[in-house]
């Protein structure tokens, strides 16, 4: 059964939820009730809403045996493409807010940090390894485009020959061709691109404020044009609805220039699980039962294994059938191999006015 919306009276237009439930470090949930009184009410937009922050740091450092980086930044927290299924939903919880509606209309940005970065760069004791941005919220979500913090962060970045590789399905990221096909041709930048479907009923419906399917291949296609390595992300996959989409979406990876390819399967942490349930039964009530009984067989009976090595690709038999899928459609098509390898040797100090040069 659907959860109930935060507001009978409340419009939600383009959203990926219709609820809000509270977080789960909050001791107390409220929901909207009717009072008795039989009196007209006026129906309200759900609006964006978004706060400034200014960390006291800005890179993230992690430790995880599923990633290829070390380190990552989030420009943003929370995100307006409201993705349904989206993993990143439980971190705004500890803002003290719904991994819900809150998540796709209460937004945090971050306009201090090319600056930040800048401080953190010049420290000393920092040590270059690749940069990742977009392994959590998406650096180029709507607000971007008025904010310009992913804009800034890049240009720190290629001032001191710092590698970085994006994760996106924002198609804002072509605003910065300039700066990507610059630091692409220092191997200095990966991108990747995510295409969950090609369908744009079913985009529409699951990333409600996202790029249509063809943009974000159009995306693809100006970014590899200009000389930028791309990879095509079938991420994620989501059994019977996107999964067997997956050769397709590698092909038109392909065609759009991707060089390299990859895939995730569906991930349901904490919050995320009743969310995405929730939504099933609203979007596609036929299928929604086939579509968790698919995903539990590849997660040992559950919603979701956070357990290394298992999280990102599931085990048993359909979870080896898709991996297999993969392997044979990436291989037919050229998209088997890996991104050039990102330059470290490059990074220094960007000259200062007042610097003495360099005679050699």
């Amino acid at each position: 059964m659907p959860l109930p919306p935060p507001d009978p009276f409340l419009r939600l237009k383009a959203r990926g939820s219709a609820t809000n439930p509270a977080g789960r470090f909050e001791a107390r949930e409220s929901s909207a009730e009717n009072d008795g009184w039989d009196l007209p009410e006026e129906e309200r937009l759900l609006r964006t809403e978004v706060s400034e922050e200014r960390p006291r740091s800005l890179i993230n450092y992690i430790s995880s045996p599923d990633l290829p980086f070390d380190r990552t930044i989030n420009p943003y927290r929370g995100c307006e493409h409201g993705c349904s299924y989206c993993f990143a939903r439980p971190s705004h919880s500890y803002l003290g807010l719904s991994a819900g509606l809150d998540f796709e209309t209460k937004l945090v940005a971050r306009p201090d940090a090319p600056a930040l970065l800048a401080r953190e760069l010049a420290r000393k004791a920092y040590s270059v390894e690749p940069i990742a941005i977009g392994t959590s919220t998406d650096p180029y979500q709507p607000i971007e485009a008025r904010y310009r913090i992913m804009r800034g962060i890049l240009t720190v970045l290629s001032e001191w020959n710092h590698p970085v590789a994006i994760v996106t399905k924002g198609a804002l990221i072509e605003r910065d061709i300039d700066i990507l096909s610059d630091m692409a041709a220092r191997g200095l930048a990966h991108v990747g691109v995510s295409v969950t479907t090609l369908d744009p009923a079913l985009s529409r419906a699951m990333e409600p404020r996202a790029p249509t399917p063809a943009r974000r291949l159009a995306a693809i296609e100006r970014l590899a044009g200009a000389g930028v390595p791309v990879r095509v992300m079938a991420a994620p996959v989501v059994p019977v609805l996107t999964e067997p989409e997956l050769e397709a979406i590698l092909a038109a990876g392909a065609k759009a220039g991707a060089k390299a390819a990859s895939w995730i399967l569906l991930r349901l942490p904490y919050e995320v699980a009743p969310l995405f349930r929730d939504w099933l039964a609203r979007a596609c009530p036929e299928q929604a039962e086939h579509v968790l009984n698919r995903l539990r067989a590849m997660r040992g009976g559950a919603d979701y294994d956070a357990e290394w090595g298992k999280r990102m690709r599931g085990e048993g038999p359909y979870a080896d059938l898709i991996q297999r899928r993969f392997q044979v459609a990436a291989k037919r098509l050229g998209l088997d191999g890996r991104l050039p390898r990102l330059d470290r040797s490059r990074f220094a100090r960007p000259a200062r006015p007042g610097d003495q040069l360099s005679l050699f």
